[in-house]
C-alpha cells in the first residue's frame, strides 16, 4: 500500500524557468528553505542528493536524508527517491513546476511512501512532511518573486 503526502499548490508571478533555477540553487536554500536547510548533490542522474533537515520532533540539531536523483526535466519536474537506503520504506519525492503563463507558474511537492514500515512512517511524522513541504512552496513563491522583483540578491 502506497501513502502519499502533497503540499499545497502556490500560484509564483516568475517565469518557470526562473522558478526552476531558484530551486536547484541548493548553496543558497539557507537563506530561504525553511524544511530542506542545506542540500549536497551534483544533481546528476542516479547521483545521491543529501538532504539536510531538522529533527522531526522540533528538538535541536538535524539529520541527513540520502536520496538518488531520478529525473531533472527543467524546468518542470524533478524526482529523487531513497533508493536501497532504509529498510522497509521507498520514498519517491516529485517536484512540480507548471507554466501558467510567459511569467507566471504554479508549484507543488509530492512524497509518495511505500514498504511495510510506510504506514508507521505516516502515523508518525506524515503531518510533518507536510507542513514541510507546504512551508517549502510558500518559502520558494516568495523567493522567487523577491528575486525577480529585485528585492533580494
Amino acid at each position: 500500500m502506497s501513502h502519499v503526502i502533497t503540499s499545497v499548490t502556490v500560484e509564483i508571478e516568475a517565469p518557470a524557468a526562473f522558478v526552476w533555477d531558484v530551486l536547484v540553487d541548493y548553496p543558497r536554500y539557507s537563506e530561504w528553505n525553511p524544511y530542506t536547510i542545506a542540500v549536497e548533490t551534483s544533481l546528476e542522474l542516479d547521483d545521491r542528493i543529501d538532504l539536510t533537515l531538522n529533527n522531526p520532533d522540533g528538538s535541536a540539531g538535524t539529520f541527513v536524508n540520502r536520496e538518488f536523483i531520478r529525473i531533472v526535466d527543467p524546468p518542470h519536474h524533478l524526482r529523487y527517491d531513497t533508493g536501497d537506503e532504509m529498510e522497509g520504506i521507498f520514498a519517491v519525492r516529485d517536484q512540480w513546476i507548471n507554466e501558467l503563463g510567459p511569467d507566471r507558474c504554479s508549484y507543488y511537492t509530492t512524497d509518495t511512501l511505500s514498504g511495510e514500515h510506510a504506514g508507521l512512517v505516516m502515523e508518525l511524522n506524515g503531518e510533518w512532511v507536510r507542513a514541510g513541504f507546504d512551508s517549502v512552496a510558500h518559502a520558494l513563491k516568495a523567493r522567487a518573486e523577491a528575486l525577480i522583483a529585485g528585492a533580494v540578491t
